[in-house]
């Protein structure tokens, strides 16, 4: 038996982000149809470190494969260039259960991330967006930013992060990719980011609120993904009480999130302050943004159907391009 081993220099060229946006709109819309068999993810603390290993399995229809993240969680000294999320996708044909192959997990993650991030945006935000704060410096800011060139007409970035450093490093990457036409500017701090920002993206590793509700102006859309796990959290309970609230997967939102948890646990919200799924607005089942002034929220915590959707999207490229290593098992 072989398995077709797929590395992140060739996902990044099997999987712009363009064409990853809508397989990530497909897998919702499967989540949110109840098509997929997904458990809450499984994680356990490394003894005698701050690593996390993480376990995402599920089980999709279409495309008719299963599988699993295993990746390993945490931070990096300064300097270190490896991401935070280190492992492996296992893919398996769903008739047959037979492995199909194993795709590298940082750069799925960063990729699908970003590209459902950018369906969000494209449902929630207002269709005239030009200004785009980042919170954060690492390969998320990055990817979200040239992910949200591609559904909104941006023509201003501001960047935060709490090392200046890799803020302008951020910057002046940004801007051998956007070119002129793209003002990308470092801000000195996160409300000087977001002032009259139309769309705040926050990926962070954050423990306490970085991004607070009377910085944030009407009618602005916010994509929230770096605090996926409990422990961690980005926005305040204002912020997200005069929010319009979306998410991935509610079950996993309620679970794992606590820039909700934390306004639920206060009784500062109610679980119906969750509208809905991006899946439900996707389906026609919940509608979006209701007005101009509205602010919008998508708490992202990423779910293993986007990552199976992606990594099969990559396995089907690589099969077609002769792409990858072949290897018995």
């Amino acid at each position: 038996m072989k398995l077709r081993v797929i590395s992140g220099r060739d996902v990044r060229e099997l999987l712009p982000i363009e064409d990853c946006m809508p397989a990530m709109a497909d897998a919702l819309r499967e989540l949110s149809a109840g098509r997929t068999c997904m458990p809450l993810r499984s994680k356990m603390a490394v003894p005698g470190s701050d690593q996390l290993m993480a376990l995402m399995p599920a089980s999709m229809e279409t495309p008719a494969v299963l599988g699993v993240k295993v990746l390993s969680i945490g931070p990096r000294p300064p300097g270190d260039p490896r991401p935070s999320h280190l492992g492996g996708v296992l893919l398996f044909d769903r008739p047959a259960g037979e492995p199909l192959a194993l795709v590298d997990a940082a750069t799925i993650t960063e990729i699908r991330t970003a590209a459902t991030s950018a369906v969000a945006t494209k449902l929630l935000a207002r269709p005239d967006s030009k200004v785009l704060a980042i919170v954060g410096t690492g390969a998320q800011a990055r990817a979200h930013a040239l992910a949200l060139r591609v559904v909104s007409p941006l023509r201003e970035v501001r960047i935060w992060g709490r090392e200046a450093s890799r803020a302008r490093a951020l910057r002046d990457s940004l801007r051998q990719s956007a070119g002129s036409e793209l003002r990308i500017e470092v801000a000195d701090t996160v409300m000087d980011a977001v002032r009259s920002a139309d769309v705040v993206c926050t990926a962070t590793a954050s423990r306490a609120p970085v991004l607070e509700g009377q910085w944030i102006a009407p009618g602005t859309h916010i994509n929230a993904v770096g605090a996926a796990i409990p422990g961690y959290r980005e926005l305040d309970t204002p912020l997200v009480v005069r929010s319009r609230v979306f998410v991935d997967r509610r079950e996993s939102a309620e679970a794992e999130a606590d820039d909700l948890r934390t306004p639920l646990a206060e009784g500062a919200i109610s679980a119906d302050h969750i509208v809905g799924e991006l899946g439900d607005v996707l389906l026609g089942r919940t509608p979006g943004r209701q007005s101009p002034e509205q602010v919008t929220l998508f708490k992202s915590v990423g779910v293993a159907v986007e990552d199976l959707a992606s990594a099969f999207l990559v396995y089907q490229r690589a099969v077609a391009r002769g792409m990858g290593n072949e290897v018995e098992i």
